[in-house]
């Protein structure tokens, strides 16, 4: 089986849904599901190492987003001949923009079904980014634009409970079938905390929190860095890394040394994925999670996956990766509560070092390629054709929670 995914962000821009692709490509390939890419082109990028299965198109910076880029619909219409000549089974839309209007219009052109996953929670989002506009008229236009979109479609994947109740309420029609990214096997494995507190200059014994994600204002930073000034009472050492960068780097940074955390908070920017990020997860005391706005929290998982327990608001998606508490704990949803509930357990290291047990044996439990067969048989039903999968392993516990 041949699937064509389609997204307007790809690697080497780093995101929830770069890492979505990159898992579900990864662990598709042994279940005999092929898969090729149409994804933008970035500056700066070298083709030397591409693989031929990856379609790079040309595209330009948005003006509010620097970091994100539109692909140019024309381009992407060229493709059409090479693909008629090796057609792919079905489309898988990621992303609502250009990859959305190009994939349905591949997918008609071919005469093959259009699906695709639902990864971004827009309604809590565009204020942000279009702040002169009244919050609930955005609100609205981002309710019926994913309506619009969903209903076009011949399914729908979405990463938690939350985004079918949020999308079912919209009025979309189309089937929505809960399925989360998983974790590949290498998030389980490697990272050197000790070398990486050596490395930025983190002294052995001092607490260390953690946040890795996108730098954005829809993240909820803000609220990290108020619970850090919370914090300081019972633990004037603590200290918050922050990695990642995006459109709220700067105000953070301000509203940071205005606080006087200039001294307790870091930011690191990007770091790889695959190695040093193990590092930095393997470094920190806890990971620290705030966004009211995630469809699942893949982030929480990968920090569990390498011991880090994570202490997070149970809203949106996070709440089917809190549920049950089992290497985590879900903290109150205001800056002094969630700052007892860390210093509780930073006072307490045999109870860190149980979650942190906890936690590994928990993260397991979302694996790849569990969630991977299960897009397989998804496959299977919208395109009628199997991709030699025979049956599907019992539920894992994360499959029981949703």
């Amino acid at each position: 089986m041949h699937s064509l995914m389609i997204s307007d962000v790809f690697f080497p821009r780093i995101n929830g849904v770069s890492t979505s692709i990159e898992s579900f490509r990864e662990a598709l390939a042994p279940l005999g599901i092929r898969t090729s890419l149409i994804v933008p082109a970035y500056p700066a990028q070298t083709a030397s190492s591409e693989m031929p299965s990856i379609h790079r198109i040309r595209s330009l910076p948005l003006p509010f987003d620097p970091e994100d880029r539109l692909m140019m619909r024309g381009t992407i219409r060229k493709l059409l001949p090479a693909l008629r000549e090796d057609p792919p089974d079905l489309i898988h839309v990621q992303t609502p923009f250009a990859a959305h209007y190009a994939g349905l219009e591949i997918a008609r052109a071919l005469g093959i079904p259009c699906v695709a996953s639902y990864h971004t929670y827009f309604e809590e989002y565009l204020f942000h980014y279009i702040p002169l506009l009244p919050r609930n008229w955005l609100r609205r236009l981002a309710r019926s634009f994913s309506r619009g979109q969903c209903n076009d479609l011949d399914g729908i994947v979405v990463p938690s409970r939350a985004m079918v109740e949020t999308l079912g309420s919209y009025g979309v029609t189309a089937p929505l079938h809960v399925l989360p990214t998983g974790l590949a096997e290498s998030r389980f494995v490697g990272g050197n905390g000790d070398f990486f507190r050596l490395r930025y200059g983190i002294p052995a014994d001092r607490k260390v929190l953690l946040y890795v994600g996108r730098v954005a204002f829809e993240k909820n930073i803000e609220f990290l860095l108020d619970m850090l000034l919370t914090l300081k009472a019972r633990q004037p050492d603590a200290m918050l890394l922050i990695t990642g960068e995006g459109p709220a780097l700067g105000e953070l940074q301000h509203r940071s040394a205005n606080l006087g955390l200039s001294e307790f908070v870091r930011f690191i920017g990007y770091l790889d994925r695959h190695t040093e990020l193990h590092d930095c997860y393997r470094a920190a005391d806890l990971f620290v999670f705030a966004s009211r706005t995630e469809t699942q929290g893949l982030v929480l998982l990968e920090a569990m996956a390498l011991g880090t327990p994570a202490v997070a608001l149970a809203e949106m998606g996070t709440r089917d990766i809190l549920e049950g508490e089992r290497g985590c704990r879900i903290a109150p949803n205001d800056p002094a509560g969630f700052a007892e509930l860390v210093a509780d357990l930073l006072e307490n290291p045999a109870t860190l070092k149980l979650l942190s047990i906890e936690a590994r044996q928990y993260a397991r439990s979302w694996s790849a390629q569990g969630m991977a067969a299960r897009l397989s048989a998804l496959y299977g039903m919208w395109t009628g054709k199997s991709a030699g999968i025979t049956r599907i392993d019992a539920p894992t516990a994360a499959e029981n929670a949703i």
